[in-house]
């Protein structure tokens, strides 16, 4: 059976509780903060229960008569007989009624509650999982904005003033919707200063973030971390969730984009060795066009942005074009992906320090970097990213440079599910064992000890 999420007002409604133990304590818990008056009825009731100013407590057993007035009724005491009489009896008069742990009889089910201020979220499985309801509420308030009380708390109180000020309904709505808009986009309320602008454009029909042309967009570099889609940080979900535009690479967990708004325009433009779908220029013309069409834009890019991303290029083009840009970090495939093979890159004895570098650069396909024979020297645990179709000219550097053939080395492949594909063996014979094998790619070229830790 599916419950409909009716949301009521309860406040100074009567609510009766029979049962005055443990249980019958908890469902008052979640009761409590919206404002209802609570009788609780029970031959023994809980100290901190009757010590509870708040409450109408009577120690006795329950009567039929005790249902008068009421709005809403739980059934929490210990008698299973007892519960179901209630249930028949708040069914015949059309009240609506909880038995705890019994949902067959209940004409209403507890939620898993989120409650921030006038926020108010429900979560509800029918009483499949209450374990998974719970899980999902923690999910939830995790991802709220640390500041949503207070924006809606603001909000609240400008619908009053935009009824006073702003007579068409039409710019009302508008400046309404992207007030929200706003707020949510910043994390803040407006100023004073901000709301008198506002209020004194919409007044006239000119609305700063609604009409095309009004406003310059903002882009918002995300890293989408490595692998599987929860490595993303919150930060970078909700940036995800409140764009108007996403602009997504190769190597990204599409169930990312199942997190963006029906409405939210949805652009792939990876590339992978070989296949580009859209060069960098093109790129980085498109991410100022769509935020010069005043919209809130989301580039999303595996790993992070900052690590051999091309995030750098892109923030240039922007702010060469006045773009406000910011960048979230994401989890670097230098990490992940050696970590979801068990492979640290540090490690108390065996790695001390640990190296990133490129496996190839920009002056051509064969191009190796120079720094190769120098990272041949260090002690610490040297990472190698896009360097897979290179292997064999890495490791015969850093042969050159002086690494031991028995040094160990990994190549891991990640997969969206978390996992990873390696394979392991050292300087002298990797080569021939990653082609013996199926690995695919991308993969990371981990060196170094802490491959057999």
């Amino acid at each position: 059976m599916a419950y409909f999420p009716f949301f009521i007002d309860i406040e100074h409604k009567k609510g009766l509780i029979v049962g005055g133990g443990r249980i019958a304590a908890h469902k008052i818990e979640k009761i409590k903060p919206f404002g209802a008056d609570l009788v609780v009825i029970a031959p023994e009731i809980l100290p901190q229960l009757k010590e509870d100013a708040t409450l109408t407590c009577i120690e006795r057993e329950f009567r039929e008569n005790d249902l008068r007035d009421c709005c809403f009724v739980i059934a929490a005491s210990d008698d299973r007989e007892l519960n179901h009489r209630i249930s028949r009896l708040c069914k015949e008069q059309n009240i609506l009624v909880n038995v705890v742990d019994d949902k067959e009889v209940c004409g209403f089910l507890f939620p898993a509650l989120v409650k921030e201020g006038s926020l108010t979220v429900g979560i509800s499985t029918a009483g499949a999982s209450p374990k998974i309801a719970a899980t999902l509420r923690s999910r939830v308030a995790a991802e709220l904005p640390n500041r949503i009380e207070e924006i809606l708390d603001d909000l609240n109180s400008l619908r009053d003033t935009a009824k006073a000020q702003i007579l068409d309904a039409g710019d009302r709505a508008a400046f309404l919707k992207d007030a929200a808009a706003f707020c949510m986009a910043e994390n803040r309320v407006l100023t004073s200063a901000e709301k008198q602008t506002w209020v004194a454009s919409y007044a006239k029909g000119e609305r700063i973030l609604s009409e095309q042309g009004k406003r310059v967009g903002s882009v918002i570099l995300v890293g989408a971390g490595c692998g599987s889609y929860d490595l993303i940080t919150l930060k970078g979900l909700r940036a995800i969730r409140e764009s108007e535009v996403l602009i997504y690479d190769d190597l990204i967990d599409e169930q990312l984009l199942d997190h963006a708004s029906e409405s939210c325009e949805k652009i792939y433009v990876g590339k992978r060795m070989g296949v580009h779908s859209k060069k960098q220029e093109e790129i980085n013309t498109l991410l100022v066009q769509k935020a010069k069409e005043g919209k809130r834009v989301v580039r999303l890019k595996g790993g992070d942005p900052f690590v051999f991303g091309r995030g750098p290029e892109e923030i240039k083009a922007l702010k060469e074009e006045g773009i406000s840009v910011t960048e979230i970090p994401g989890i670097t495939s230098a990490i992940a992906v050696p970590a979801a093979a068990g492979i640290p890159v540090t490690s108390r004895g065996t790695g001390r320090s640990f190296h990133v570098m490129t496996g190839h650069t920009a002056d051509g396909k064969d191009a190796l970097p120079e720094e190769l024979e120098q990272m041949a020297g260090l002690n610490g645990t040297l990472v190698i990213l896009m360097g897979f179709h290179h292997l064999e000219q890495i490791t015969k550097r850093l042969l050159d440079g002086g690494k031991a053939k028995e040094t160990p080395v990994a190549v891991v492949h990640g997969n969206f599910d978390g996992t990873a594909d390696a394979v392991r063996g050292t300087l002298e014979d990797i080569v021939e064992k990653v082609k013996r094998s199926n690995l695919q790619t991308p993969a990371v070229i981990v060196v170094g000890p802490t491959v057999n830790d």
